[in-house]
């Protein structure tokens, strides 16, 4: 499992295989899995930092981070419901 699924499932640990199964049909999931990566570790880095700019940039990677994370659930979401069967009559 790649270092940027990890991510996403310390988000979401019960999708656990429909992450991974999204992440290997899909380039565009993947891409925002990569991303919310990406957005953690800088996130990460600022806020070790000394930075006098240090408080406003986490909160900007944190905002990113969260609508990052948001975005991953809806896709999630809009998985399941397209698999679900419709009921009889």
């Amino acid at each position: 499992m790649s270092s940027n699924l990890a991510a996403v499932i310390r988000w979401f640990p019960s999708q656990k295989q429909a992450i991974e199964e999204r992440a290997a049909q899909d380039e565009s999931f993947r891409s925002i899995c990569e991303d919310l990566a990406d957005a953690e570790s800088a996130l990460q880095k600022l806020e070790n930092s000394q930075s006098p700019k240090r408080d406003q940039r986490c909160s900007e990677y944190r905002e990113l981070v969260d609508s990052l994370a948001n975005e991953i659930a809806a896709a999630l979401s809009r998985e399941r419901t397209r698999w679900i069967p419709l009921a009889k009559s």
